[in-house]
């Protein structure tokens, strides 16, 4: 009677401690901050590659001469990858969509929500590559209808405080719109105007929680065979 009581104790306490040493795992994986970036330059992201834009709800290009290989608006989408160069070749080479003088493009977070973070830190990242430094004004918007105006980077890759323009955690945004100043930079050429290799959320909410991937799956195991072992 006492074995089998005994049994099941240990039993429960193996469980037990599988879970704990699992959620702390996780946690601890969780609160890692993971740098992203290109060429020009990086910014660290705490929820990974879900924090990058997975959208393009509309891209207006402007004037000045752009070349279909730099008018591919689904290369702002995902994680940074620009390795460096101006105008592409062609769009398979190109890593970045070129805006025009005074184009815009409209991108949407699908799995997540950009916030703002109650601090003075950055909260949106934009990757704008390119030798020649443009200037790109920054809206926001919860649905995609109205917007509101979180001021502008200055080339390259720049971030933006949210809570500078009184947004903060609450405010849960999930689209971006870059609008490329005409007046700053070139007015002419292959790939005119801001070049956007990526828009990140560094202050984010995730919308959806993923399934456990094979990482946590793997590592879940591992953890259950050591604490095993060490009841055999």
């Amino acid at each position: 009677m006492d074995m089998q009581k005994n049994s099941k104790n240990n039993g429960t306490t193996t469980f037990t401690s599988v879970v704990a040493a699992f959620a702390l795992l996780v946690c601890s994986l969780s609160a890692w901050s993971i740098p992203y970036g290109n060429l020009q330059g990086f910014a660290e992201f705490p929820a990974g590659a879900v924090s990058f834009a997975d959208a393009v709800v509309s891209y207006t290009p402007g004037s000045g001469g752009l070349t279909a290989a730099n008018m591919d608006a689904s290369k702002a989408l995902g994680a940074p990858d620009y390795a460096g160069g101006g105008a592409c070749s062609n769009a398979a080479d190109c890593r970045f969509v070129s805006l025009g003088a005074g184009g815009s493009i409209v991108l949407q977070f699908i799995d997540n929500y950009l916030t703002g973070s109650n601090s003075s830190d950055y909260d949106l990242w934009i990757f704008e590559v390119g030798p020649d430094v443009e200037d790109t004004l920054v809206d926001v918007s919860t649905d995609g209808v109205d917007w509101e105006s979180v001021g502008s980077v200055g080339g390259s890759t720049s971030g933006i405080d949210l809570d500078a323009f009184g947004f903060g955690v609450s405010n849960l945004f999930s689209f971006v719109r870059l609008t490329d100043v005409a007046s700053e930079g070139g007015t002419s050429g292959a790939s005119v105007g801001a070049d956007i290799d990526a828009v990140g959320a560094i202050s984010t909410i995730v919308a959806h929680v993923p399934e456990p991937n094979t990482f946590f799956l793997f590592a879940l195991g591992l953890t259950a065979l050591f604490l095993s072992r060490k009841h055999i």
